[in-house]
């Protein structure tokens, strides 16, 4: 069952309303759609550039190889493809000297098939009248590759995506087919959770057909822009329109959009989206990621002064539940761990937490009355989503804090909160992840009646990582950077609330360093991992001035005294510190603590010459299941 058929039947987002459920459904098993996707038709005559640097835009969504299809003016199609990152990279083949006005392109994150050129999309079918790039997982494509087989054809690549191009070549045999017909026929045949974007030499249209992964349709003036994520559109248009599970677009010089389950035509429904282009271009920075850590200050500060509304809103939702659960995966996961923390200390309220991942598993306990809150940057995350398709089938409700207007999360759920990051394009999360412990904090707060208190330690914060940001804690914090460099492994602890930074900071140096780091609690060192602890190995101690300051340095003393170099995060220096990186007592040690450790994993990789935008095996947007 796709998302969007799910919703229509089951959740208050459709205008049909609900449905009575029958048995439980449950998404397929394995899922990938992380790479990007860009195309452009309009009256330009250089849709190729357009295309490649939309690419750029895009490349955090995969980065193995990349690869531009264009139709010209006659008609042609011609592909040209490459291994390895986009960068700065110009078109330097056939595709340079052409001047088409319809063109499509995608960067790879590599499920099926090594990292060969051959296995680059866009792909061709064996007429190379068909030009088709995908995202996604086609999970029968051996099947459907073996029937093609016996048909004669000729297969180039080890991918599922060529199968697609070969069954679009099948159907537009057919006596009056077109590239809209043949693509409704063939994604019928297609299982999993898919997009798909083909061109012809047979109409001057790009067609586009999903189901679970994300596109985006901008649109200019006489042009169109389709795109993976909000970012690459930004440049062009900020009118869009989010192309909906099982709906096929085709673009020329209007929008046809059809309903795959119907048939029918359907009205576009057009979005104006609110980040500026300033967001998601790295201005003055060498890399997104540090761009991102500076932006920090002022999200925060923008959380405190303008969300008011939306957090008495939740708080009242929240109030009113009768068992509330906090998911997300990686970076949001330790976003809800410290969400557990803030609930509890400040506002005397238990809130459970799980990976999304793992919900599964505990999720027998769901009722209508249960509220689940979804975390995530993209609002894509395929971990988060399966669950709330289970949630929505017991009838809990859903309140999101996501980062993406429009996005899968955004629209399955009951109440929608934008946390107000603007365009994330590192893949290491880092101000996505400070947005949503604001909003987290600012919902304590409210729940127990000290809204204002909460706003002021808001302010206080975001006032200190500006301390953070200048050149004399930066200079200590780079020297750090250089010895941890050359060590093999690294420990954080934490207690209370600092529990989550703690594993906070060991998911960003672990992503963007490659060094073993692995965060715990500081009263579980000695169950175990204290074992590992000789002389040099060294551990970095996250000790506010809060209730748990005491606990964590009687831990901190513990690894010294058998030879650990001690790193202090806190307002004091203490005599077991090796080095220490003082960050001031503001009262949100959540929001400020975890900055010092997201600059040394940017240095860190700076250091060991990795690019800490782009880190290897991992890619932005949505998990692989």
């Amino acid at each position: 069952m796709s998302l969007d058929v799910f919703l229509k039947q089951y959740s208050n987002v459709s205008p049909e309303g609900k449905q009575a459920i029958t048995t439980p459904q449950r998404t397929p098993i394995f899922y990938a759609y992380m790479c990007g996707i860009f195309g452009y038709i309009g009256q330009k005559t250089n849709a190729s550039e357009i295309v490649l640097e939309g690419l750029k835009t895009l490349e955090y969504r995969g980065y193995d190889s990349w690869g531009i299809a264009v139709r010209d003016s006659q008609g042609k199609l011609t592909i040209e493809k490459h291994i390895g990152k986009i960068g700065d990279k110009k078109l330097d083949g056939a595709l340079a000297s052409l001047q088409p006005q319809i063109a499509i392109g995608h960067t790879r994150w590599a499920t099926h098939g090594g990292v060969t050129q051959k296995n680059a999309h866009p792909h061709y079918d064996c007429t190379r009248h068909i030009a088709v790039l995908h995202n996604g997982i086609v999970e029968n494509f051996q099947e459907l590759k073996n029937d093609l087989l016996k048909k004669g054809h000729r297969f180039t690549s080890e991918t599922d995506t060529e199968v697609i191009a070969h069954l679009l070549e099948e159907e537009m045999k057919q006596v009056n087919a077109s590239l809209k017909t043949s693509i409704q026929t063939v994604f019928a045949k297609l299982q999993g959770l898919n997009a798909i974007i083909a061109i012809s030499t047979k109409s001057s249209e790009i067609v586009a057909a999903k189901n679970g992964s994300p596109l985006i349709i901008g649109i200019g003036q006489d042009e169109f822009f389709l795109a993976s994520d909000l970012a690459g559109i930004l440049p062009y248009t900020k009118d869009v329109l989010f192309l909906k599970d099982n709906e096929l677009i085709a673009l020329q010089k209007d929008i046809e959009l059809v309903s795959l389950t119907t048939g029918k035509k359907l009205t576009p429904e057009r979005e104006t989206i609110s980040w500026d282009i300033a967001q998601a271009v790295k201005g003055k920075y060498k890399h997104f990621m540090l761009k991102e850590i500076a932006e920090q200050p002022a999200i925060i500060e923008t959380i405190a002064k303008t969300y008011t509304d939306q957090i008495e809103e939740i708080a009242g939702v929240i109030t009113k539940a009768k068992g509330v659960f906090l998911i997300g995966s990686g970076t949001a996961f330790n976003a809800c761990l410290a969400g557990t923390y803030l609930f509890s200390k400040i506002a005397s309220r238990h809130v459970n937490t799980a990976p999304a991942s793992e919900f599964m598993y505990l999720e027998d306990f769901l009722t209508k009355d249960s509220l689940i809150i979804p975390l995530s940057q993209s609002g894509e995350t395929i971990d988060v989503i399966e669950p709330l398709i289970r949630a929505k089938q017991k009838k809990s409700k859903i309140m999101a804090l996501v980062n993406v207007l429009g996005s899968t999360i955004y629209r399955m759920s009951d109440y929608k909160v934008l946390i107000g990051a603007g365009p994330e394009k590192a893949v290491a999360s880092t101000k996505a992840y400070l947005a949503k412990i604001s909003i987290l904090t600012l919902i304590a707060y409210t729940l127990a009646g000290k809204l204002p208190e909460g706003k002021k330690l808001l302010l206080a914060a975001s006032q200190e990582i500006e301390r953070l940001l200048q050149e004399k804690s930066l200079a200590k914090i780079k020297k750090i950077a250089k010895i941890l460099t050359k060590k093999d492994h690294l420990y954080i602890i934490g207690r209370g609330v600092s529990y989550a930074t703690a594993l906070e900071g060991a998911l960003k140096i672990k992503e963007v360093s490659y060094i073993h780091t692995e965060g715990m609690a500081g009263g579980e060192l000695k169950h175990g991992t204290i074992a590992l602890i000789e002389k040099g190995t060294p551990c970095i101690v996250v000790a506010p001035e809060d209730e748990t300051y005491d606990a964590i340095i009687s831990n901190a003393i513990e690894i010294k005294s058998r030879g650990g170099y001690m790193i202090g995060i806190s307002a004091k220096d203490h005599p077991t510190f090796d080095e220490w990186i003082e960050v001031k007592t503001t009262g949100a040690p959540l929001l400020t603590d975890i900055v010092p450790m997201q600059l040394l994993s940017y240095f860190m990789a700076l250091s060991r010459k990795l690019d800490p935008d782009k880190p290897r095996n991992l890619a932005k947007s949505v998990t692989v299941k």
